[in-house]
C-alpha cells in the first residue's frame, strides 16, 4: 500500500500532503488528552511494533502478498489521534531510511495508511461496542471486524486519488476492483494480527488499552425488587500481574525478533498495490526514489553480502530508530499537555 513517486500527479500529491498536515497537527493537539505517564511509553512501542510486523509480507493470493498497515490496531491500543501520529512515524522513517513509499507521496501515504484507516477502524470499532456486550471478548472481536473493514476502505481512497491525479490512462473501474478485491484479503490478515494483539495486551493490562477504558460495568445491587447502582469501588489493581516496565521490554523484545528474523521467512511476493500496479499498468510512470542511495534502502545493509544478516540488521535498525523517534514525539506532547494542565486550572 505504500505509494511510489510518479503514481499520484504533483497537485494531486501537494493537496494529500496539506491534507495530511492539518491531520496531524489536529492529531496532536487530540493526543494530549488520549497520552498520560502511563500510555506515552506505549505509543512509541506501538510505533515500532507495527514497523516491525509491516515487514512480515503474508501470502493472499498467486503471486500476491500483504501486510499490516496497522491504523486499526494503533487506534484501539493507543486512541486514534495518537494512532494517527504512530502510523505516520512509521511511514516517515520508512520513507527517508528504507525508500519505502515515495517522498513527494508522503502525503497520499499518511492520508491514506494513516488517517483513513484510522478513522474508518476507530468508527467500526465504537459502533460495534456500541451493541455488543461490554466485554474484552467483544473488544477483541469488534478489533478484528474494524482492522478488516479498514484495508479496503484504504483501497477505495487510493482509487479515487488515482483517479483525480493518476499519471497513467488506466479504467479507474479496474483499478478499483482490483485494488478492493485484493485488499479484502489482505484485510483479512491484518484483522487477525490486530485482534491477537489487542487481546494479549488486555489480557495482561486492559487498563493500558485506550479501546478498552469503558468496559467497567457498575455493580447493580437489587433493593425492594428493582436494580438499582451500587457505589463505586475502586477497580483491582492490575499492574500486579505485569507492569508497564514488563510490558515495554517484552513488546520491545517482539518487536526486534519479528523484524530482525522473522522477516527473512516472509513472502517475497509484491504487495497488493505493487501487483496491481504492475497487472494495470499503474507504474509506468514510477520515479526512483529519492532515498535510494540509502544505506539501508529496501530493508538491507550496504555491503553486509549475506541476504538473511543484511535483513536482520536493518529490520533490528529500524525497530530501534522508530521507537526513538515516536516515544520522543510522544514524550513531547505529554510534556506540553502537562505543561498546560496548570494553566488550564486557573
Amino acid at each position: 500500500m505504500h505509494v511510489p513517486d510518479g503514481f499520484i500527479d504533483a497537485p494531486t500529491s501537494a493537496v494529500t500532503a496539506v491534507v495530511a498536515a492539518g491531520a496531524l497537527a489536529v492529531s496532536l493537539r487530540g493526543a494530549r488528552r488520549e497520552l498520560d505517564e502511563r500510555t506515552a511509553p506505549l505509543a512509541g512501542l506501538v510505533a515500532a511494533f507495527i514497523f516491525a510486523v509491516q515487514m512480515l509480507n503474508f501470502p493472499v493470493a498467486a503471486g500476491t502478498s500483504g501486510h499490516l498497515l496497522g491504523g486499526a490496531l494503533a487506534a484501539i491500543l493507543v486512541g486514534p489521534y495518537t494512532g494517527v501520529l504512530c502510523v505516520s512515524v512509521v511511514l516517515l522513517m520508512q520513507g527517508i531510511l528504507f525508500a519505502d513509499g515515495g517522498l513527494t507521496a508522503l502525503g497520499v501515504n499518511v492520508t491514506d495508511m494513516a488517517i483513513v484507516t484510522t478513522v474508518v477502524a476507530y468508527a467500526v470499532f465504537r459502533g460495534l461496542l456500541k451493541v455488543l456486550p461490554r466485554t474484552r471478548r467483544s473488544v477483541t472481536a469488534a478489533s478484528f471486524v474494524a482492522a478488516l473493514l479498514s484495508v479496503p476502505a484504504a483501497a477505495v481512497a487510493f482509487t479515487l486519488l488515482y483517479a483525480v491525479g493518476g499519471t497513467t490512462d488506466v479504467s479507474i473501474g479496474k483499478v478499483a476492483t482490483a485494488m478492493i478485491g485484493v485488499h479484502v484479503l489482505i484485510g483479512v490478515g491484518e484483522a487477525a494480527i490486530t485482534a491477537l494483539t489487542v487481546g494479549a495486551v488486555i489480557a495482561v493490562r486492559p487498563d493500558l488499552v485506550y479501546g478498552a477504558r469503558e468496559l467497567r460495568q457498575g455493580l447493580k445491587l437489587r433493593v425492594n425488587g428493582e436494580l438499582v447502582d451500587a457505589p463505586a469501588t475502586p477497580a483491582p489493581p492490575v499492574a500486579a500481574r505485569t507492569s508497564r516496565r514488563t510490558l515495554w521490554i517484552t513488546g520491545l523484545a517482539a518487536s526486534l525478533v519479528l523484524a530482525g528474523f522473522v522477516s527473512f521467512y516472509a513472502s517475497a511476493s509484491p504487495d497488493g498495490l505493487e501487483k496491481v500496479a504492475h497487472d494495470k499498468g499503474i507504474d509506468a510512470k514510477a520515479r526512483e526514489h529519492a532515498s535510494a542511495g540509502s544505506p539501508l534502502a529496501d530493508y538491507g545493509v550496504e555491503d553486509v553480502s549475506d541476504a538473511r544478516l543484511s535483513g536482520g540488521l536493518a529490520g533490528v535498525i529500524g525497530v530501534g530508530v522508530t521507537v526513538v523517534a515516536g516515544s520522543a514525539v510522544f514524550w513531547a506532547v505529554r510534556r506540553r499537555r502537562d505543561a498546560q494542565a496548570p494553566s488550564e486550572a486557573l
